[in-house]
């Protein structure tokens, strides 16, 4: 018996899913991922030349303030944040049934695990475009160093953040490995594209994953060097982390680089709205 409602709900949740309503809003998701990331890269580039204004992080916070400072920002920002709440949606129905309603996804146990992740992380995304729209957000940015403070205070906390350091650099890891080996065309119809597209959509896509991972291996690798040292200031976030990079030898040039790659990673998800196997 039990089974069998099992079976029915999992029979109306894809139903659910497999109508174009759904597939409009998570390839919509795609176009807001895409904004957010190609307006990081530009906040970078405006760091690596010393042009930034003051008031705009590098980070999430700081692409989704930028949206909402332009010409009709309110209801753009409204767009994003219905896209992210697709996209964020989107990963969850992959994560529960291993795949999307055109068969994206990866059914393995760490696909699905990916899939958890991602949707909460642009879950949280999502229900902070909304706190900006409503005005209730505090105006600063989520603050790793107390994020890691409050942790490591827990038992066993070190361990905790130098898990969860641990987990950026496998993420960065993994978006290496896509952009060498171009695995991330496993997910989109090839067989649409012509062979300009197709070869311009490899080398974006090429640049913007390793553009991730050097932002991911970034943030994994303060956060462990927080939990080895027991000092939770070593903890930053994306902001952060391009911040470091801009002071080191040759900062501006690696940073200006990485940059221009979230910029790329940007485009590439834009572009891929129209061929990602949803």
């Amino acid at each position: 018996m039990t089974q069998s409602i099992q079976r029915q709900a999992r029979s109306a949740g894809r139903n659910s899913t497999n109508g174009p309503a759904f597939e409009a809003l998570a390839r919509a998701g795609f176009v807001a991922r895409g904004i957010i990331y190609a307006i990081i890269g530009v906040l970078a580039i405006q760091v690596a030349i010393h042009s930034r204004s003051a008031g705009h992080p590098t980070n999430q916070r700081g692409a989704l303030e930028t949206v909402q400072q332009q010409p009709f920002g309110h209801w753009l920002l409204i767009a994003v944040a219905v896209g992210l709440g697709g996209y964020a949606l989107w990963r969850f129905v992959q994560a529960f049934f291993g795949h999307g309603p055109e068969g994206g996804g990866d059914p393995s146990a760490f696909g699905r695990i990916a899939a958890v992740a991602s949707g909460c992380a642009y879950a949280a995304m999502c229900a902070l475009a909304v706190s900006i729209l409503l005005g209730t957000s505090s105006g600063s940015t989520s603050n790793p160093h107390k994020s890691a403070a409050g942790v490591l205070g827990w038992p066993g906390g070190q361990w905790i953040v130098g898990i969860a350091g641990a987990l950026f650099i496998g993420v960065a890891l993994y978006q290496g490995y896509k952009g060498v080996t171009r695995k991330f065309l496993d997910e989109d119809k090839t067989g649409e594209m012509g062979p300009f597209t197709r070869r311009w959509i490899t080398r974006i896509g090429v640049v913007g994953h390793l553009a991730r991972m050097v932002a991911f291996g970034l943030i994994g690798i303060f956060v462990i060097k927080a939990a080895v040292d027991y000092a939770p200031r070593k903890a930053v976030g994306l902001d952060g982390a391009l911040s470091n990079l801009a002071h080191q030898s040759y900062g501006t040039f690696l940073l200006a680089v990485v940059a221009a790659g979230l910029v790329a990673f940007g485009i590439y998800s834009i572009a891929d709205a129209r061929y990602r196997r949803i």
